[in-house]
């Protein structure tokens, strides 16, 4: 197998079955029987992004906007992702802003973009801005606007164990980076 094929379905049961030896179970008892079949059912669920081209979900856009340019907000997204360095939930929120420039598109598809590169091996700040970039390349807005806020079970479950942290990565591009206003306006919005 060469490092880009994808393991069959039965080599990922075989993993979990290793894994559960290795954490000092026997996975052959009755309770755990069924567990390597739903661990990997349930990654293509927790990793269903790698199956998805985020730049498809703006390809259709609208132009009959009366000259509307002022900000659009999509605030308070859930968010479910997965640290990369050791596979544990990332969950939070993610606030989108664009200006539109003559086009938008509609509101679900942000949330698809986000949910796209959130259902994959990530750290926040590559997230982050993979979100604005591909939001800025598609629509080419006047500006755009990505704020995460989340909790990271790979420092509240393990390592530091420090609950109730919140990581904020945030990435401004156009009118929202160069504009005090802009920003000044947008943080207000989302009451900060």
């Amino acid at each position: 197998m060469t490092e880009n094929t994808k393991p069959t379905k039965e080599q990922a049961e075989e993993a979990v079955r290793t894994l559960i030896r290795w954490a000092g179970d026997d996975p052959s008892r009755e309770g755990l029987l069924g567990t390597p079949d739903r661990v990997a059912r349930s990654y293509l669920e927790f990793f269903a992004g790698y199956e998805e081209n985020p730049e498809e979900y703006l390809e259709r856009t609208f132009e009959e906007v009366e000259g509307y340019d002022e900000m659009i907000i999509l605030k308070d997204i859930r968010l479910e992702s997965y640290c990369e360095h050791h596979m544990v939930p990332i969950i939070g929120v993610a606030h989108v802003a664009y200006m539109p420039d003559n086009r938008v598109v509609g509101i679900s598809k942000l949330a698809r973009v986000v949910e796209a590169f959130a259902k994959r091996l990530q750290i926040q700040e590559k997230l982050t801005q993979q979100i604005a970039d591909t939001i800025d390349k598609a629509l080419q807005p006047k500006g755009v606007a990505v704020i995460i806020e989340s909790a990271h079970q790979c420092m509240t479950t393990r390592g530091v164990h420090k609950d109730g942290v919140t990581m904020i990565t945030s990435s401004m591009l156009g009118m929202f980076r160069k504009s005090d206003i802009t920003r000044k306006e947008l943080l207000a919005f989302l009451g900060r």
